[in-house]
């Protein structure tokens, strides 16, 4: 490697994985913070939450690379530009297309480590993430006793303190209302004063409760006391000085759900998945085109007897042929019949040997009494029968079509995700391009002008990208015309600033704008002259 292609190299890779790492922070956060009020309070553990961080910072990966490759492209030939490096490295004879041919290469084997992300990590990722973060979702929250109000998050308990001690463990004013026997407020405790703490690495809740009453109250008995009429309640009451109750906590517990439930996703597969997803989505897709297409051929153009029907189109067609083939492979070999005996052949042959009424026969016999019958008006009767038959088969075509759009909808939803999978590796080459010759025209370099222009591109790529994807999704445009968009004009725009930054265009000087409007005077100047009449 030349020392002019290290020189290049080292003043991109630094600022590549600061602004990398910036970014994926960036971008974590703001994810993050959506899920927050799922996740505070939950008393999760350090390791979980480091697990479901690490994992949706993978996620991120998409986003940030491209917008750390401009980012850092622009930083670090806008460095070099600034400290007329690449001023020096030019008068050497060394083209501009050649300075950045070493970090192209680089951006080229970042453009497939991208790929190799999108396709095989992030789907595991995400997988890992949204399963995780769905079980916290679900995890109750951590035990919260407030003073003045009942807590209700252990299963059949309902807790009421007065008063919690600054020390987090003493209680005043106590009463537990226990429902585990399915029998309403039947059992009753209050206390004076508690302590309250958990054992068993937090699956158990101790109460140690002084100076209270506890109060059982019984089911219905006959008459068995002086003055107490049939059907009355017994009523317990229990003195205790000290007392200890204890809870299961296992429900607070974070438990883990099959990820097999997840992993249908569009965002959780990769390119081989999304394809067999998308062929199974087709065949069901066209399935449904079949059975619309038959309901409809054979009820509504075979009024009258008619034999003659529409023909499948060629897609059906070949659909059709493949569930053929299909049923004959799995189709079970025909049985054996008994040969009837001679005595049975003699009265069948007889028989046989009628004239056989051929299928054209059939048709014109049946034809004929239908002439007959239609020469007559129809009754009401059978304009009611019709009018039925007509909504019936209105009702199943809307079915079927619904069904088929809601295939269509699933399918480029897929589509996009597949798509996607590619647009974000190669988004990295476009940003370079962008970059790199926006750097050394603009000649400035650290955090100031770069980064606005980043963020303006980047909120520019943003937009198309969503707009792509929501048309595409919508059925507005073609799917890759709507995922490939944004890439696509930034690709031009980029050979764009390539083109200016080898002519050293100063886009971003006054003079050079001044300029332009001057020649754009002066042509239509000359063109208002020469459409003058000439005398």
């Amino acid at each position: 490697m030349k020392k002019i292609d290290k020189l290049i190299i080292s003043s991109f890779i630094g600022p590549f994985v600061l602004t990398f790492l910036v970014v994926v922070f960036i971008l974590l956060t703001q994810h993050m913070l959506k899920y927050f009020d799922d996740i505070i309070g939950k008393d999760l553990g350090w390791d979980v939450l480091g697990t479901l961080l690490f994992y949706f910072a993978i996620f991120m990966t998409p986003v940030a690379l491209p917008l750390a490759v401009l980012l850092s492209s622009l930083i670090a030939f806008g460095n070099l530009g600034e400290h007329f490096e690449l001023t020096a490295v030019k008068s050497l004879g060394i083209s501009l297309v050649r300075s950045l041919l070493p970090i192209f290469v680089f951006v080229v084997g970042l453009t497939g480590a991208a790929f190799y992300a999108n396709n095989n990590l992030v789907p595991k990722a995400a997988l890992e993430a949204y399963s995780l973060l769905y079980d916290i979702k679900q995890k109750k929250p951590a035990l919260d006793l407030r003073e003045g109000a009942f807590y209700s998050s252990i299963p059949d308990i309902s807790i009421k303190v007065n008063k919690k001690l600054p020390d987090g463990q003493s209680l005043k004013d106590i009463i537990i209302y226990d429902h585990r026997n399915r029998v309403g407020n039947r059992e009753v405790t209050i206390a004076d004063s508690g302590k309250m703490y958990t054992i068993l690495n937090d699956q158990f809740l101790k109460l140690e409760l002084f100076n209270g009453y506890n109060y059982n109250e019984g089911s219905p008995q006959g008459k068995d006391a002086v003055g107490r009429a049939d059907g009355g309640q017994t009523l317990s009451k229990m003195k205790f000085d000290k007392t200890q109750i204890v809870f299961d906590l296992s429900s607070f517990g974070l438990n883990r759900t099959d990820k097999k439930w997840f992993q249908g996703n569009r965002i959780m597969r990769n390119l081989n998945e999304l394809e067999k997803d998308m062929d199974s989505i087709g065949r069901n897709t066209m399935n449904q085109e079949l059975n619309r297409f038959i309901t409809t051929r054979d009820n509504m153009f075979n009024f009258h007897h008619k034999f003659d029907t529409l023909p499948l189109p060629d897609m059906l067609v070949k659909h059709k042929a493949i569930l053929d083939s299909a049923a004959k492979k799995g189709a079970k070999p025909a049985t054996s019949r008994l040969m009837p005996s001679k005595e049975g052949r003699a009265k069948i042959l007889p028989k046989m040997e009628s004239p056989v009424i051929t299928n054209d026969s059939i048709k014109a016999i049946v034809m004929a009494k239908s002439d007959s019958l239609f020469g007559s008006p129809p009754t009401k009767v059978e304009i009611s029968t019709a009018l039925n038959h007509v909504r019936m088969i209105k009702s199943q075509i809307v079915n079927y079509s619904s069904q088929i759009e809601t295939f269509e909808s699933e399918y480029r939803v897929f589509q996009v995700q597949w798509h996607k999978i590619l647009a974000n590796s190669l988004a990295c080459i476009a940003m370079f391009l962008i970059g790199a010759p926006l750097g050394a025209i603009i000649k400035r370099g650290g955090l100031g002008v770069p980064v606005l222009a980043s963020i303006i591109f980047f909120i520019f790529y943003y937009i198309m990208s969503m707009m792509g994807d929501k048309w595409a999704r919508q059925g507005v445009i073609s799917v890759p015309v709507g995922i490939w968009m944004a890439d696509i004009i930034l690709f031009v725009i980029g050979l764009l600033f390539l083109r200016q930054a080898r002519v050293d265009a100063r886009l971003f000087e006054a003079d050079f704008y001044r300029v332009v409007w001057d020649k754009l005077k002066a042509w239509l100047r000359d063109k208002k002259q020469l459409s003058k009449p000439v005398n």
